[in-house]
């Protein structure tokens, strides 16, 4: 077991040890393996790279990031350049269908609109758009067409579960309804909880996933 002083230690080491972003300007605070994180970074990335800093650590249960992105006078951008940068980077990357994605930005803020048949073109979308100078974040509304059978996808997922070296999938129980996929049992970290969803996202026709698994170290 992990208790709540040592977790902050944990996360707070970690966040230092991680050279992506300034750790000086990051609060902690865990309550019953829950972290939450606040503070200011510079850039989207830098809050998005936090975040996966925290994840990283073992004893994790969850993670509130209320880090706020304060812009150098420099990377501040109007919506309309910002919009002009975003549409751009998105008809240049070959793993995302612009064709079938609206975006909107608001004093900094991206919020995308659409449809893929995949969940890799929307993770694909927040990749592609987080790096870009002068996001503060990232909304992506974006749905997953649904296309196979519930029993097809649910053997796929559980398959995946049985050829990932650290995934228990006797602990893990599948059920599905209408292209929504709810994960149920124990997972030994957050890590492991991130590769079982991971797991039941890229599976055809998955529109939704619903995470119960709870973390036992």
């Amino acid at each position: 077991m992990y208790d709540d002083t040592q977790l902050r230690h944990d996360v707070e080491a970690e966040l230092d040890w991680d050279p992506r972003f300034d750790s000086r300007q990051i609060g902690v605070a865990v309550k019953n393996g829950v972290v939450a994180l606040t503070g200011h970074v510079g850039s989207y990335s830098e809050r998005r790279a936090a975040q996966e800093a925290a994840q990283m650590v073992a004893g994790v249960k969850a993670i509130a990031n209320d880090i706020a992105v304060e812009l150098a006078f420099d990377d501040k951008r109007s919506d309309p350049e910002l919009a002009e940068d975003a549409l751009g980077a998105l008809k240049a990357n070959a793993s995302v269908p612009s064709a079938d994605i609206k975006l909107v930005v608001h004093d900094g803020w991206i919020t995308i609109e659409g449809q893929v048949a995949l969940w890799f073109q929307k993770s694909a979308v927040d990749a592609c758009l987080s790096g870009l100078r002068g996001v503060k974040g990232i909304s992506n509304n974006i749905s997953i067409r649904s296309k196979v059978s519930a029993t097809n996808v649910q053997e796929k997922i559980e398959d995946a579960f049985r050829r990932r070296a650290r995934l228990d999938a006797k602990k893990i129980t599948v059920k599905i309804a209408e292209g929504t996929v709810t994960l149920e049992g124990e997972v030994n970290s957050w890590q492991e909880r991130q590769q079982a969803e991971m797991a039941a996202w890229q599976a055809p026709g998955v529109s939704q996933v619903i995470d119960k698994l709870s973390v036992r170290p």
